[in-house]
């Protein structure tokens, strides 16, 4: 029996080794089916995604925000399919050259003619003389985010009959010409006889300018708010209102979610940091920009100050103040170019943490000549302190008008022009620089659908004979506009309802174009 004990341990023991084994075996036969499993599933789930795509089916949530001619920010086509974009809308194929109709989200129809939808109701007022390749796209990327009309006032390029006619066939634009009845018009505003901006009154160039502005801007009050406007705006031609911080990319929902206590708007101005010297079209080749001081922690601001002036005056290179939104109300009035102010109450105002205005600062070569041409002071560093406000501008009048164009070319790409690579990084990393893509996606998508062409070709075909006709019809010279059709002696009696108040002695002085805050101890001149 011993034996026999003794003889079955070792079958025993093998049995166990072999169940072992066969346990082991299977579990990497489990193992390895599940690995196998797992590595297939994804590359079938990518292949079926694939052959969808290449169908048609599905839609790449990258291309959304490319820039394609039927996609971007701002522009939605939904419930509806490729078939049935290519079977509807055939006016817009004649008017567009396009088979697919974009639907904008706050517009019906390639006119942007649905004032009534849009609230709240948003105007900008703007002095102009450039030409059409800068203002059709400067209008028609406001009207996406949701600006439905815009009081023009024309001078040089922008009053001749060439843009002026487009200007004047788009939607919710309104173009005021400067005509002597204008003048004798503004000739009359109260704004002489007070104090606030007279510290502006008969100086040259950009004090002329700034004055025409503030008198545009209280003009525009009175007709935006017959027109039945909610907030205004001045904006310059060679700015974009950037409306982050809202749910959508919309200056409309971004002003609606303002508390109904508030009454004015800041946008802390972003400025263009140019990365070539041949730029011809700013709107849609700049995509680099300098931060705002009010959008940086202090530290990162003035830790990187020297980097980021680059040898130039100030931390930017005009103003740094930004621009604003009035809520329009009673006894509203103007404050300089940059600001609004009340009659009756110092208005509340908050500043906003996100959104902010583009500034293209000198983005064109050519916009130091174009910038000297404009103005008659002497290029002495005496004199054009007269004529600007900022330490730049006056430089770069001196440079233009006394310097070669080699020589200016030279002075351009080493103070406008960011040309170092490493330091543009380096500051990118910090947060000082940032790249803005929305703007020219945006504008870059309307041009390819073929809007700006068909505007200026709709309103070309009948030029001519709207020119032989007004020779005889029309008592106005050319290029100027009657005082019904901009709404003066309509709207003087309003004028007289909103700004007929008790005089006040005097008033703190507007606020000018402000450069950014500076190092301390530190100060630079070119």
């Amino acid at each position: 029996m011993a034996g026999l004990h003794s003889s079955s341990r070792p079958s025993s023991s093998s049995s166990l080794s072999s169940s072992s084994s066969s346990s082991s075996s299977s579990q990497q036969v489990f193992t390895s089916r599940l690995l196998l499993l797992l590595t297939l599933l994804p590359l079938t789930l990518a292949f079926f995604a694939f052959v969808l795509q290449w169908r048609g089916g599905l839609t790449d949530p990258v291309t959304r925000w490319s820039p394609d001619p039927f996609q971007f920010p701002g522009m939605d086509n939904p419930g509806s399919n490729v078939g049935s974009d290519r079977r509807s809308g055939s006016d817009c194929v004649d008017l567009l050259g396009r088979s697919k109709s974009p639907a904008f989200p706050y517009f019906k129809d390639w006119k942007f003619d649905v004032g009534s939808d849009l609230n709240p109701k948003i105007c900008i007022i703007s002095s102009t003389s450039a030409g059409l390749e800068q203002t059709l796209p400067w209008i028609f990327y406001h009207k996406v985010i949701g600006v439905s009309t815009f009081f023009l006032f024309v001078e040089g390029k922008a009053a001749s009959p060439n843009v002026s006619k487009v200007l004047e066939s788009i939607p919710g634009v309104k173009v005021i010409y400067r005509t002597k009845e204008l003048e004798e018009q503004q000739a009359k505003s109260r704004i002489w006889n007070e104090t606030w901006l007279a510290s502006f009154f008969y100086k040259p160039c950009n004090y002329e300018l700034f004055v025409k502005q503030s008198l545009n801007m209280e003009m525009s009050i009175v007709m935006a708010r017959d027109a039945g406007m909610d907030w205004i705006i001045h904006l310059d031609t060679d700015e974009l209102i950037h409306p982050v911080g809202a749910r959508e990319y919309s200056l409309r929902q971004l002003l609606a979610g303002v508390p109904g206590n508030v009454d004015m708007v800041v946008f802390p101005n972003y400025e263009s940091s140019v990365e070539r010297d041949d730029v011809k079209e700013p709107f849609t080749e700049v995509s680099m920009f300098k931060k705002n001081y009010d959008h940086l922690p202090k530290d990162v601001y003035f830790g990187n100050y020297k980097e980021s002036t680059r040898g130039n005056p100030n931390y930017f290179l005009t103003y740094g103040n930004g621009k604003s939104a009035a809520r329009i109300q009673d006894h509203l009035r103007p404050n300089g170019a940059h600001r609004w102010h009340n009659y009756m109450k110092t208005p509340n105002e908050i500043k906003l943490d996100m959104a902010a205005v583009l500034h293209y600062t000198y983005p064109k070569f050519s916009d130091l000549t174009s910038r000297r041409d404009r103005c008659g002071c002497k290029p002495t560093k005496e004199d054009v302190k007269r004529c600007f406000m900022l330490e730049f501008d006056r430089a770069a009048f001196i440079i233009a008008s006394t310097a070669t164009e080699e020589e200016m070319l030279r002075w351009y790409r080493e103070y406008v022009v960011w040309t170092d690579k490493e330091l543009k990084l380096k500051l990118l990393r910090r947060g000082i620089l940032t790249r803005i893509y929305a703007p020219m996606v945006i504008i870059q998508g309307l041009r390819d659908s073929g809007l700006f062409g068909s505007v200026i070709q709709s309103v070309q075909t009948t030029l001519s004979k709207e020119i032989k006709s007004s020779n005889t019809s029309r008592v106005d010279k050319p290029g100027m506009i009657s005082s019904r059709k901009i709404g003066v002696k309509e709207t003087t009696a309003t004028a007289r309802r909103i700004l007929e108040i008790p005089n006040e002695t005097s008033y703190e002085s507007a606020i000018p174009p402000l450069s950014p805050p500076i190092l301390d101890g530190l100060h630079i001149g070119i």
